[in-house]
């Protein structure tokens, strides 16, 4: 049996087999997510759902939705998960379990030829159950002692009228989706890497956005709201705090959606294996994470050779794609930097984050301390990059010294090592 769209389950469990032509014959084929519709009972306090099925025979995302819309997505990272009044399960939203029909959102992410059978089991709870132990608002936490300086004060970079150059990382996972670590430790990460700024970008979820203002006055470190938008042929990052982007929906859809509530939509990894952008649009956003940091041969051209084409006023940005740090490269590593309207290096909010962003003010480094290439005014602002080489269109010049000023010119331009390894970027 093959559970389907608007199939009534009001036992405590169902089987069945996903197949190819399940997966083929989804509404979005770039979103192969198909539902399991169960009923839920006046009186339910809380409900658990629970999938199983052979990992090593394929793979399966999971999420929910009620009748009010988005509970909650965790992909493959969670076989369960438990939604109550007070607490969720990360990567789902707490609140009232209102009775009526429910969905388990199943993603066909991997599906074998011969079909993948499955079990879900739906536990209703008559009381709210214990936060378990491990659940983030358990885990104590700490005000962290502030940076002595904010990185443009390292770096010795001026301000520029009301702006001042910040340095951060737009892209980082936490464990409401596919990271390792919770939002506050996250934070913590970030801030001793020297960054001022971060974007947690969960996978089809927004359920760590409540826990960001708490998080990043802790961790002394602004905490930038997004969402990464995760699809078969691509993702993108949804910045602002603007509630649920509907990955199943096409491209052109999260793009209206993001921009008509205040928000900015960045096209991710664009060359990124089995990740890379492939979706069609009409309007394409402006913002996109050339750096990302599976860019780890900086010679290959495909990053910049993609941005050319993609856009004439591309806002470049970087990605760490922070998950574990077992994977080796931190926050921050590439650093994006962006001139914020701030009456000090300390009081730029996330407000003033997203409208340098907005605005195309970014620049990308290798790492919070590597070289730097800044549109500053009307010049450029070359900072450590004694011995590299400018390039952009219709300049080619070596860099003479660690503090260079140099008439800036349009388009984007990059500094480069004498074997052609990328180490700044600047719109």
């Amino acid at each position: 049996m093959t559970a389907t769209r608007g199939t009534a389950i009001r036992g405590t469990a169902i089987r069945g087999t996903w197949t190819l032509d399940d997966r083929a014959d989804a509404t979005c084929p770039a979103a192969p997510v198909r539902e399991v519709t169960f009923e839920v009972p006046p009186g339910t306090a809380a409900l658990t759902v629970r999938l199983t099925y052979d990992r090593s025979a394929g793979v399966l995302d999971l999420g929910c939705s009620g009748p009010g819309g988005f509970r909650g997505w965790s992909g493959g990272a969670r076989s369960e998960y438990t939604i109550a009044p007070a607490w969720a399960t990360p990567g789902y939203l707490p609140g009232e379990v209102e009775p009526g029909l429910w969905h388990v959102l199943i993603g066909l992410h991997r599906v074998p030829l011969g079909g993948l059978p499955y079990e879900i089991t739906f536990i209703r709870h008559g009381r709210p159950p214990a936060v378990p132990r491990d659940h983030p608002s358990r885990c104590p936490r700490a005000p962290r002692a502030p940076h002595r300086e904010a990185a443009a004060a390292r770096r010795g970079l001026p301000g520029l009228g009301g702006l001042r150059w910040l340095a951060g990382d737009l892209h980082a996972h936490t464990t409401h989706s596919d990271g390792a670590l919770g939002v506050y430790e996250l934070a913590c990460v970030a801030a001793e890497r020297g960054l001022d700024f971060l974007a947690v970008t969960d996978h089809n979820t927004i359920s760590h956005h409540a826990e960001l203002p708490a998080a990043a006055a802790l961790a002394g470190i602004v905490l930038i709201p997004g969402q990464e938008i995760t699809t078969d042929l691509g993702h993108a990052n949804a910045f602002g705090d603007i509630g649920w982007i509907d990955f199943r929906r096409p491209p052109g859809e999260w793009a209206k959606a993001v921009q008509e509530r205040g928000g900015i939509l960045s096209i991710n990894h664009p060359v990124a294996a089995d990740c890379a952008w492939r979706h069609p649009m009409d309007t394409r956003p402006r913002t996109a994470e050339v750096w990302h940091s599976s860019w780890w041969d900086r010679t290959w051209g495909a990053p910049l050779a993609w941005g050319q084409t993609w856009a004439d006023d591309l806002v470049v940005v970087g990605g760490g794609d922070y998950h574990t740090p077992e994977e080796g490269h931190p926050p921050g590593a590439p650093a994006t930097w962006v001139l914020a309207h701030a009456a000090d290096d300390r009081a730029a909010g996330p407000d003033a984050v997203l409208e340098a962003l907005a605005e195309g003010r970014t620049a990308v480094s290798a790492s919070p301390g590597g070289p730097l290439l800044l549109r500053h005014g009307e010049d450029f602002l070359v900072v450590d990059g004694d011995g590299l080489v400018l390039w952009g269109p219709e300049t080619r010049r070596v860099i003479r010294g660690d503090r260079v000023r140099l008439a800036a010119r349009p388009g984007i331009h990059r500094l480069e090592t004498p074997s052609n390894e990328v180490m700044a970027l600047c719109g």
